[in-house]
């Protein structure tokens, strides 16, 4: 049998009312191009139709290529489904002979329609590929799959023809599974199936002779395999998938041993439920079905939502902050969820910050004077700006290996500071962090930390000997200006440059090796350096700014490579009687 072409069935539904036998209730939903609003596949077009009378919206399918059977396939459909009450399926009701349509392609003039209510909603594809930015919302539609994958593996009847496009993620994110042309019911044991899936997600083995009500088995593990795998690393989908599959192919199926996808997931085992799921889709390839296995290996865990809401880490305080603070005992402030410690009294002298605490925010220490000694747990993440400044007597603090940062000015004038140890989880110490911490003698800078920013030790008059790690590549402006005990300090092979006043003042540093890593010295980079005696300026040197070297009076050696671009030449007419020609 022909059937009509979709042009033809959109003049015929265009005058519904005229056109339908039964359904004449029902009106064409227009699109803004004035046209029914309509969907078409391979072997139909639907339309989307609304109920005048009471404001119901119906989808109206209508079939554009002949499919043997299909008129006893859907009415055995329609008396299966008629008992299942399930939000994952749409009623149905086939109606032969409903729709007139006048036609080129034959001489019959009256042809079936499906009914099915419209489902408001985005394709799974479709969806996925929207959130791919929202972890929460992966995680749900993996959890709401297996929720419906537990709800179907049992059923006596199969979709037949389970993939995304046939999967519609309503508004409120549940799900609903529509077009049910391969579906199996038990009315159908011994007959062929109609059609048999999409490749990507069937069974590579599957046949017209494979229908029961295990067809969808191994569809369902391909797919929420591919679910949760993508939930827990969203770019898998980009580097595998396209807009007609999710991550597997259908030669992956046919040829498992060299699919990388599956070296990608060996990665991601550690998860528990990707491990099992990943079980379960090898067990489905190798057997066909999933008979043998109880529906109930398929549940997931319901993701927790606030684990996927963005956390305010914020070290900035608001005036909303403090109006909606919780106040303890101490009268040391904390927003409402106990996350960031916002403001503490100056007259506070010792004090434990409360365990859960992520963010220690800017100013909240600011010029407690009094404040002797002070726990941070391990749960401090972060340390904010000006946080401890003019903390005066604040003679020691343990940074606990949880902080990552620690802002600009956070220590600045903690006089009383002596030691302190940086732990290698810190990645960046902020400008002037520990600027006139004038008590300071002794201190750690962990491999983690690749810069020292400007001020960094500025006014650190104690401090007689630093060791720069290895992973630093550059020392900032006026890093350690003022540490005038400053007898040693180790430069690695990893800096390649000495920013302006980095060491200006350090008067007890007698000698420095600048490695050949290092391709520039800034302006006063060694100005007033009195106890330098002599300088070797490696190979690789560029550029040597302009009084780099002002003020070093007991200098008498100096090698500059040939090549180099100075601008030294005052501090080079102050010293021509001493420095040796090189």
């Amino acid at each position: 049998m022909n059937y009509p072409l979709i042009s033809e069935y959109i003049e015929a539904i265009k005058s519904a009312e005229e056109n339908f036998e039964e359904l004449s209730y029902l009106r064409p939903v227009l699109g803004e191009d004035g046209l029914p609003v309509m969907t078409s596949g391979n072997l139909a077009v639907v339309f989307k139709m609304k109920d005048e009378q009471n404001g119901k919206y119906y989808a109206v399918k209508c079939f554009t290529k002949e499919q043997e059977g299909r008129a006893e396939a859907y009415c055995e459909i329609a008396k299966e489904l008629e008992n299942v009450s399930s939000p994952y399926l749409t009623s149905i009701r086939y109606l032969d002979k409903e729709l007139f349509v006048d036609t080129d392609q034959t001489t019959e003039t009256e042809f079936p329609v499906l009914l099915m209510d419209w489902v408001e909603g985005k394709t799974l594809d479709k969806y996925l590929r929207e959130n791919l930015d929202d972890k929460y919302a992966l995680e749900m539609l993996a959890y709401r799959f297996s929720q419906l994958a537990q709800w179907l593996i049992p059923q006596p009847f199969a979709h037949g023809d389970l993939k995304p496009d046939n999967i519609i993620v309503r508004e409120d994110c549940t799900l609903v599974l529509v077009d049910y042309d391969g579906m199996y019911v038990p009315a159908m044991k011994g007959q062929q199936s109609r059609e048999l899936g999409s490749p990507d997600f069937r069974h590579p083995s599957r046949t017209e002779e494979t229908f029961d009500e295990h067809i969808d088995d191994f569809s369902i593990a391909s797919i929420l395999l591919s679910l949760k795998t993508i939930a827990l690393k969203p770019s898998l989908l980009m580097e595998f998938g396209t807009t007609d599959k999710l991550l597997f192919t259908e030669s992956d199926y046919r040829n498992l041993s060299e699919c990388k996808l599956l070296d990608a997931l060996k990665l991601l085992m550690p998860d528990t439920e990707l491990a099992t799921l990943y079980a379960l889709f090898i067990l489905a390839a190798a057997q066909g079905s999933l008979s043998q296995v109880s529906f109930s290996i398929f549940n997931l865990s319901r993701p927790d939502r606030s684990q996927y809401e963005e956390e305010n880490l914020s070290t900035e305080v608001t005036n909303e902050d403090i109006a909606n603070a919780w106040i303890d005992k101490y009268g040391v402030k904390y927003s409402q969820d106990k996350k960031r410690l916002l403001r503490a009294p100056e007259n506070i002298i010792s004090y434990s910050i409360y365990n859960g605490t992520k963010v220690i925010c800017n100013d909240a220490f600011n010029n407690c004077r009094d404040l002797a000694s002070i726990f941070i747990p391990q749960s401090v993440s972060l340390i904010g700006i000006y946080t401890f400044i003019g903390c005066e007597n604040l003679t020691n603090i343990h940074i606990p290996d949880s902080v990552t940062s620690i802002g600009e000015f956070a220590f600045v004038a903690c006089s009383g500071l002596t030691s302190i140890h940086i732990p290698d989880s810190v990645t960046s110490i902020g400008e002037a962090a520990f600027c006139s911490c004038s008590g300071l003698t002794s201190i750690h800078i962990p491999d983690s930390v690749t810069s020292i920013a400007e001020h960094a030790f500025d006014g650190c008059k104690s401090l007689t000997s630093i060791h720069i790690p290895d992973s630093v590549t550059s020392i900032g402006k006026c890093a350690f200006i003022g540490c005038k005990n400053l007898t040693s300090i180790h430069i690695p092979d990893s800096v390649t440059s000495i920013a302006e006043h980095a060491f200006d003042g350090c008067k007890k540093l007698t000698s420095i090796h600048i490695p050949d890593s290092v391709t520039s010295i800034g302006d006063f980079a060694f100005a007033a350096c009195y106890g330098l005696t002599s300088i070797h300026i490696p190979v690789n040197m560029t550029s040597i700014e302009n009084f780099a070297f002002s003020g070093c009076t007991n200098l008498a050696t100096i090698f500059i490579p040939y090549g180099t671009r100075t601008k030294f030449e005052e501090m080079l007419w102050e010293y021509k009687d001493k420095l040796k020609e090189t």
